[in-house]
């Protein structure tokens, strides 16, 4: 499945789950499916997006171990189902949507927790989230920054 349909399907899913056991569920998936793209990006993506796309795998699973549970009944994880990546531009700017929406999910149940645990689990994945949107700004300013630049002539 092409990553825009995913990660739509995800923000869906984050925007309409329910009490907290559903919404870490779906952050974990979220979170699952950024991993998935970025380690996609790194094999096959665009060369100069490479080293952005290793640590955003990297944070996103950093985020998915901070959580400490994998989802109940969830089946297949979603990013399982990813395909293809299509077009790269627009894959990075709903992934930095959804990344977005992760965090304020994870401060919403922070906010809520009643443990200690809980409340520095979701901190440290708030982070994770942030900096792995960071990552993804970043790589759409390369992105930008290529389109930008003036085409290379060759000496004749």
């Amino acid at each position: 499945m092409d990553a825009v349909r995913l990660i739509v399907t995800s923000r869906r899913a984050l925007a309409t789950g329910g009490g907290v056991p559903d919404l870490l569920t779906e952050v974990w998936q979220a979170q699952a499916l950024a991993q998935a793209i970025g380690s996609r990006l790194a094999l096959v993506g665009p060369p100069q997006l490479r080293d952005e796309a290793t640590g955003l795998a990297d944070l996103a699973g950093h985020g998915i171990g901070v959580l400490d549970r994998t989802p109940l009944n969830s089946g297949e994880p979603r990013a399982a189902r990813l395909t293809e990546l299509g077009d790269t531009r627009a894959c990075l700017m709903h992934l930095g949507g959804l990344l977005g929406d992760v965090g304020i999910a994870l401060v919403g149940i922070a906010c809520a927790a009643d443990d200690e645990a809980t409340y520095w689990s979701c901190v440290e994945a708030i982070d994770a989230a942030d900096e792995a949107r960071d990552r993804v700004r970043d790589m759409l300013r390369k992105l930008a920054d290529r389109e930008a630049a003036p085409p290379r002539r060759e000496a004749v």
